[in-house]
């Protein structure tokens, strides 16, 4: 069979359909953080001679999960101070109220975060034994 002639054209070559749409390598993956720029950063990077084709799919999916737990975590703090914007306050709140992001964003500071509301122990007013209210001795006669 001769791939000269009329008929249908090659599979690949100048007789190649223009009317395929690209499809990024995000979209393929499922994800929204850009497979492509994160590819690229790694091999501008120079943190490996050689990149795979897995590696910046990794890990373009390992920090669109980070991103979406804190900002799920963020949105639920700023819907309890009753504001519809995240603010960098949320963000820390969310961030150091979560055991797990505490741990790893521990030595990172965040602009205009604030701390997180605590009052040392000591300082709190101590509870008075008894059950009774000051002032109510009429019932000790």
């Amino acid at each position: 069979m001769s791939t000269k002639g009329g008929g249908k054209a090659p599979k690949g070559g100048r007789g190649k359909p223009k009317a395929t749409k690209s499809v990024s390598r995000s979209q393929k993956a499922g994800l929204q953080f850009p497979v492509g720029r994160i590819a690229r950063f790694l091999k501008t990077g120079k943190y490996a001679e050689r990149v795979g084709a897995g590696a910046p799919v990794y890990l373009s999916a390992v920090l669109e999960y980070l991103a979406a737990e804190v900002l799920e975590l963020a949105g639920n703090a700023a819907r309890d101070n009753k504001k519809s914007r995240i603010v960098p306050r949320h963000i820390q709140l969310a961030v150091r109220n979560d055991e797990e992001l505490s741990k790893l964003l521990g030595s990172v500071t965040i602009a205009s975060g604030g701390v997180l509301p605590n009052i040392h122990q000591t300082l709190l007013p101590k509870k008075v034994k008894g059950g009774g209210e000051i002032g109510s001795a009429s019932q000790e006669f």
